[in-house]
Order: C-alpha cells, then sequence, then structure tokens
C-alpha cells in the first residue's frame, strides 16, 4: 500500500512505446515500480492455484505443466486454470493514464522438464513465413468437448474477453492499452496472445513484460510482432536455464552468419528488449546452484526490485520482502533465519467443522470438475 508515483502524463514511455533502450540501465524507478507489479499479478496465479492433488479442486503443479487428482480416474490434459483478465480501476487508471487490461498467465516452475517436453517442432503461426514451437501453440490453441472450462481453447476465451472489454471501454471515450504477463511457460503464452491481440486489434498499444520466459518462435515472428507494434521488455535471470531453451544452440546468435545462410526459418529467437539480471548480485542469497531456485518468479521479483545498473550493487532501499524469497525454496542465505519452503495454507487447507472434525471447506459448486458419466468421473478444469 505505499505510495505510487503518478506516471499518467509519461505511461506510453514506461511501456515500452520508445523503446526501453534509455530506461534499463540504470533501470528507471518508475518502471522498475511496473514491472514488479505486473510481475505480482503473475506471480498472483501461482499463489492461487490449488496445488492439493487429494482434492477434487485440484488443478496441478509439479512437477509436470498438468496433472490430475488423485481422487479422479479419469482427466483432461487440456484443462488447468491458467490465468485471469483484469482491468485498472478508476484510481489506478487515473495513476497509470489510461484504462490497463492486464493478461495474466501461470507457468511452470521445473526447469528439468522442460527440455524434454519440447517436441523441438515448428508450426506456422499468422500468414506469412513466422513459426511457434509446436507445444506452446498447442497448449494455446487446444480445446476438449469432454471438459466444462475447456470447450474453448484459451485463445478463444482470452480474446473473447479482451476484444469485449476494449469494445466497452472505447465507447465511453477511454485510452485503453493492454499489457500480458507471464512466467516461464506463462511468458510464451504472453507472447501468443499478445500476436493475436495486435493481428486482431489494430491500434491498440499492446505490451509484453514477461520473466523466465523461454524461447517461442522464429526470426519471422519476433519481426511480425516488432512490425505491429507489439512492445516487450523480457526479464531474465543470468543464470537461469529455461530463457536459454529451446534453441540452446541454434538461435538468435546465428544471425551474424546471415550473409553466408540466408534467414534461417528454423532458429529460435527471444522479442524484445531484454533486462538481464544476476542472481549472485543480491548479498540475501546463498553463493549455491539452484536450478529451481533460480528460475522461481520471487527470485526475479528480488532481482528487479534490488536492481540500480550494471555497475552499481544491489539497492540497499529494496522495499520487496525477502522472506517471499523461501516460500516455495530454500533460497536465503541461513544467518537471516528464514525457514525453508515455509508457505502452506492454514492447516493444509482443513477447516474445523460445528461438529469439531478437520474437513475440506465447502466451496462453490462452479469451482468442481463435471462428472464425465454416471460414475462420477471427474475432468480437471481450465
Amino acid at each position: 500500500m505505499s505510495p505510487k508515483e503518478d506516471i499518467s502524463e509519461k505511461w506510453r514511455e514506461i511501456q515500452g512505446g520508445y523503446g526501453w533502450d534509455n530506461l534499463l540501465d540504470p533501470l528507471h524507478p518508475w518502471l522498475r515500480r511496473e514491472t514488479v507489479k505486473y510481475g505480482e499479478f503473475a506471480q498472483a496465479t501461482y499463489d492461487a492455484f490449488d496445488f492439493d492433488s487429494f482434492s477434487e479442486y485440484c488443478g496441478s503443479y509439479l512437477p509436470r505443466w498438468l496433472e490430475r487428482s488423485h481422487l479422479m480416474d479419469k482427466w483432461s490434459k487440456d484443462s488447468n486454470w491458467m490465468g485471469f483478465i483484469g482491468v485498472s480501476d478508476d484510481n489506478e487508471s487515473r495513476r497509470i493514464g489510461r484504462r490497463d487490461i492486464v493478461v495474466a498467465w501461470r507457468g511452470t516452475v521445473s526447469p528439468s522438464e522442460w527440455y524434454e517436453d519440447f517436441q523441438r517442432k515448428l508450426d506456422p503461426i499468422g500468414h506469412v513465413e513466422a513459426k511457434v514451437e509446436h507445444e506452446f501453440l498447442s497448449i494455446y490453441k487446444s480445446k476438449s468437448e469432454s471438459t466444462r472450462y475447456n470447450k474453448s481453447s484459451a485463445s478463444e476465451q482470452v480474446m473473447k474477453e479482451v476484444k469485449r472489454l476494449v469494445q466497452f471501454y472505447n465507447a465511453r471515450g477511454e485510452e485503453v492499452s493492454l499489457t500480458i504477463t507471464g512466467h516461464s511457460l506463462g511468458g510464451a503464452l504472453a507472447l501468443l496472445s499478445a500476436y493475436e491481440a495486435a493481428s486482431s486489434l489494430p491500434g491498440l498499444h499492446v505490451s509484453i513484460i514477461s520473466f523466465g520466459a523461454p524461447r517461442v518462435g522464429n526470426i519471422a515472428f519476433r519481426d511480425e510482432l516488432h512490425q505491429m507494434g507489439v512492445k516487450t521488455l523480457h526479464v531474465v535471470a543470468k543464470q537461469d536455464l529455461v530463457p536459454r531453451t529451446p534453441g540452446l544452440v541454434f538461435n538468435e546468435s546465428l544471425q551474424k552468419f546471415d550473409d553466408i545462410t540466408g534467414t534461417l526459418d528454423w532458429v529460435y529467437t527471444h522479442v524484445g528488449a531484454e533486462l538481464k539480471l544476476d542472481v549472485w548480485s543480491s548479498p540475501y542469497l546463498k553463493r549455491e546452484f539452484n536450478v529451481s531456485g533460480f528460475h522461481m518468479l520471487e527470485t526475479y521479483l528480488h532481482l528487479v526490485d534490488g536492481f540500480h545498473s550494471k555497475t552499481s550493487t544491489f539497492r540497499s532501499d529494496s522495499r520487496r520482502d525477502v522472506a517471499l524469497l523461501n516460500k516455495t525454496c530454500d533460497m536465503l542465505v541461513d544467518e537471516l533465519r528464514i525457514p525453508h519452503f515455509w508457505y502452506q495454507p492454514a492447516n493444509k487447507g482443513l477447516e474445523c467443522n460445528e461438529h469439531g472434525r478437520w474437513v475440506k471447506p465447502k466451496r462453490d459448486p462452479e469451482d468442481i470438475t463435471l462428472p464425465t458419466s454416471e460414475t462420477h468421473t471427474h475432468v480437471i478444469e481450465m
């Protein structure tokens, strides 16, 4: 609840309207604050997710992208809750100078699974030579008639609501922007939804702020996003393995050979401006190799909050609570005496009912997955 600066006169600059080059090193304090804000929207997709595999409401988590409840005999790989759409309220809209529609995508936190899950295949998208990784496009476009929440794809659900909101606020004479954020897999889905939004809503200011995201498409995909005016800020940690994939070897670095080979349509590349951070710049973090910890979104938000420039030390006046670093991992130095993996729901989700028994709380019937037969088999929801 600390005060936020009024950026209404500078919002296009902060959102990358003129490129972020003059704002990243040193990192402009307004951009730092907005980047953390959008990162917290992405973090909310994890914090709000039901991890309990013994609950009929389970939506999955580690170690795979999608996982079924232990109580269900049949499940759908197409149906997990993947994010949300939000809109700035009147006070926030006045502060930031426009009505901002936010799409926040949930990601993964198991880097060791990335490489083996990739099919290393590029599929065409759009009308020219743009191509994107097959599995990302499948997750974004897949749908299943057997599920309650995935009869339409994530693509169709997101674009239907974004178009409705843009039309609604445009009709009120308001300036509207679309900001898409995500971490890990969520950063990949952010690029796909930004591509679709920019294609179908020309003139709309579309920007992406992603964290620890992999490469998604080829050079033509990157160039087409740029031509459509999509502004992308790609936040990466030097020690994180996920942003190096896919295309660990064959990536944008091969462009220096274009004069010899020509443009290679099978080469993966990142999109937009890069804010590169160093995990070991923080005095609060252990000097140990921690693959999962390097990739955690809380690690990224800590590093953004503490970054000033490439040549300066970690900010002594950073404000974000360092205890969050150990919420679901073991990253903090022992001298801080913060327990490892300290976060869990109160009483692990149980509550004491009127008979003095500890039970799972009742929830809205809309939250439970839909039976697919009279045997009451349930499927996972989107």
